[in-house]
């Protein structure tokens, strides 16, 4: 049964994201599920750190990029998600191709959500694992 209480789809994703940090670094979103979303990053110029590697910072955008969406979708419609607080632990560096972010929830309550975002490179091997906590605001 499907987590989502207002309309979601890649396309509505990846339209919500134009003009955005998530368009600039080449984030797009390619699958919504039941009870999951999942995106894709490139690991190219806009997204290494000086040390040819995928930037840390970046790997935390695309997990809050996934863990926010995820929680605007599943809350009462007119509710606002907002992040309080999120961490990652780098696992496995990724220099090139693409890596994937999938995000699930771990609770979705009246007044908190929390995510669990994995992000895995090309061969299947976990980058980073992340963990986001979303209050939701009620209607204003």
């Amino acid at each position: 049964m499907p987590i989502w209480k207002t309309p979601v789809s890649v396309e509505i994703l990846n339209r919500l994201g134009a003009d955005t940090a998530i368009s600039t670094l080449g984030i797009e979103f390619t699958e919504v599920g039941d009870d999951f979303l999942r995106a894709r990053l490139p690991v190219d110029a806009r997204t290494r750190q000086p040390y040819g590697l995928l930037h840390g910072g970046v790997s935390v955008v695309l997990a809050e990029t996934l863990g926010s969406c995820g929680a605007a979708y599943s809350c009462t419609p007119g509710s606002r998600a907002v992040g309080l607080d999120i961490n990652a632990n780098h696992l496995r560096a990724a220099t090139a191709g693409w890596v994937t972010g999938t995000a699930r929830p771990v609770h979705i309550g009246r007044t908190t959500q929390v995510w669990q975002i994995e992000i895995a490179d090309e061969a299947g091997e976990l980058v980073c694992v992340s963990r986001i906590t979303m209050a939701i605001l009620a209607p204003r």
